[in-house]
């Protein structure tokens, strides 16, 4: 953690309030630092021939005051083992944001950075949320740009947009993401077992769900925002 989560956790958990200049100070005498962030290596497998390129609705306007009014998603990699004395590999996860409360919609993991991959999680995306019809943002990945991804989005009712090529920032949320829980578990860590790896993938997304505090969302967790919007509705 950085010194302004780690003010915040406990003013959330235990209503303790303390200055973020005091936590710094502490911060510096004690050599507390976070971790920093690594040059993200983007996973995205550009489609060869295209059968459907969107328009970059979204715009970056990556602000939204209704929940299921805006998503974002994108598939990333995590390797495993060492190639020596382990087995070495590659995990696929795949995860939809809500711009609003900030919360994975849903998440799948895979070996294999294939279609299935964001099918299933399209897929458990509208299963947890029948009814929702959000702008559905993305790269220009050959499984967002394929023929049946396509298909998957008018029958949804839902409008598909795709991040221009070579502006990772148009999709800032979900590179912000990734780059949170890299540095959270996954940078400077080394996992020998696929199983270990995927505990871990699973373990954080609760935790970033369900315990991990955010100032944007008033010192709540995403969950916690969620309920809040869905009890003021």
């Amino acid at each position: 953690m950085g010194y302004r989560r780690i003010r915040d956790t406990p003013a959330h958990d235990q209503g303790i309030q303390v200055n973020d200049k005091r936590i710094l100070r502490i911060c510096r005498k004690k050599k507390i630092q976070s971790i920093i962030k690594h040059r993200y290596n983007c996973c995205t497998r550009p489609a060869v021939d295209p059968a459907y390129i969107a328009e970059n609705i979204l715009n970056r306007e990556f602000t939204a005051e209704h929940i299921n009014e805006k998503w974002v998603t994108d598939v990333t990699e995590f390797k495993y083992g060492t190639g020596t004395e382990e087995r070495a590999g590659k995990v696929y996860l795949s995860v939809i944001l809500d711009l609003c409360d900030h919360r994975p919609v849903s998440y799948a993991l895979s070996e294999h950075n294939d279609n299935p991959l964001v099918y299933d999680t399209f897929d458990a995306a509208l299963a947890a949320n029948p009814g929702a019809q959000p702008i559905f943002h993305s790269d220009k990945g050959y499984q967002y740009t394929s023929k049946v991804f396509r298909q998957k989005i008018p029958e949804a009712g839902m409008t598909q947009s795709m991040s221009r090529v070579a502006h990772c920032t148009d999709n800032g949320p979900m590179e912000g993401f990734w780059g949170i829980m890299k540095r959270e578990i996954y940078y400077g860590k080394k996992c020998k077992a696929k199983d270990d790896l995927l505990r871990a993938i699973e373990g954080y997304i609760d935790y970033y769900t369900n315990r991990r505090v955010q100032r944007k969302l008033d010192l709540l967790t995403p969950m916690e925002y969620h309920e809040r919007l869905k009890s003021a509705a």
